[in-house]
């Protein structure tokens, strides 16, 4: 088991572009969603890996998490029957210090949402936060991947 500690920001630049280490197309759903702050994700990776992943309630900050690789034909399965619709987003890995930065860009019904995450080793490391960071989000349930997966019709 592992615990993560990860933070999330809003893009409010283009800084970001240049730091792009590479990129992978993700499509997830959620098995299940919040009953007692646990959530059953599976992702495919660029159409080529498959994982399923347990995240525990935890902190807004830190949680336990738990992946596993699945093989694909088996992910693929997994996704069909997810609740609410499937995510689509490419994870662009970033260049930068302090923790493992990640961009996802949202495309499908969040078309344009862009969320930075950072994951941290300690949730009291000190950051240094890129001028082309918006608004932080950590915690905020609205900007969850389970919670955009279910939206119908509205827009962050």
């Amino acid at each position: 088991m592992a615990i993560e500690i990860e933070r999330k920001f809003l893009i409010a630049g283009d800084g970001w572009r240049g730091l792009v280490l590479h990129s992978q197309a993700l499509r997830q759903g959620y098995l299940t969603t919040g009953g007692k702050g646990v959530t059953v994700r599976v992702r495919t990776v660029d159409d080529q890996h498959g994982f399923i992943t347990i995240k525990s309630g935890g902190s807004a900050l830190a949680r336990a998490e738990f992946e596993y690789e699945v093989p694909i034909t088996d992910a693929r399965q997994l996704l069909a029957l997810s609740r609410g619709a499937q995510i689509d987003k490419t994870r662009h890995s970033l260049d930068l210090p302090g923790g493992d930065w990640v961009v996802d860009e949202f495309h499908g019904r969040h078309e344009g949402l862009r969320i930075a995450e950072v994951e941290l080793e300690s949730p009291t490391g000190k950051l240094d936060l890129p001028d082309w960071l918006g608004d932080e989000v950590t915690g905020d349930p609205q900007y969850y991947n389970s919670s955009l997966a279910l939206l119908v019709g509205g827009e962050i």
